[in-house]
């Protein structure tokens, strides 16, 4: 089984958008039992708190359900249940290293490392645009599966 860790700063937007978009993915292709699939924040502020309701919204628009998911920080023990931590941005890298005091097993990347177009996933938070990271973190998603079929992981 793999184990994948969605990291934002908070855990309201970005990452728990990653997790129910690739648990979604996943359950479509069949895949469903091959993953245990989670999410985090490099952040304490929101710890607690639900997915944020644009984004569940957002979601909700194409019949992904979240509902009972709360916040929670990232913490150094993640690393050793993960086999992949997918941060969202360059400065949550920075954030998850930090958290973990670094990576010698080669664990953690953006999403969109994945894609022919390797970039930050911007924080709807602040751009207010979830419609855009929506397609970000499903372009993200299915490149990573691609990926993980590419290496004979699935």
């Amino acid at each position: 089984m793999l184990k994948i860790l969605f990291v934002c700063l908070g855990n309201i937007c970005r990452s728990p958008m990653g997790e129910f978009i690739f648990r979604d993915l996943v359950e479509k292709e069949g895949l469903a039992e091959l993953f245990f699939i989670r999410s985090a924040g490099t952040s304490s502020e929101e710890e607690g708190n639900p997915v944020y309701p644009p984004a569940r919204r957002e979601l909700a628009r194409h019949g992904i359900d979240c509902e009972g998911k709360c916040a929670r920080q990232m913490e150094r023990a993640d690393y050793g249940r993960y086999d992949y931590i997918l941060g969202m941005e360059s400065r949550n890298v920075a954030g998850i290293l930090r958290i973990l005091g670094g990576d010698p097993d080669k664990k953690v990347f953006r999403l969109l490392d994945f894609s022919a177009r390797p970039r930050d996933i911007a924080d709807p938070w602040y751009s207010g645009d979830f419609i855009k990271t929506f397609e970000d973190i499903s372009e993200g998603a299915s490149c990573f599966l691609e990926y993980l079929r590419r290496e004979g992981k699935v």
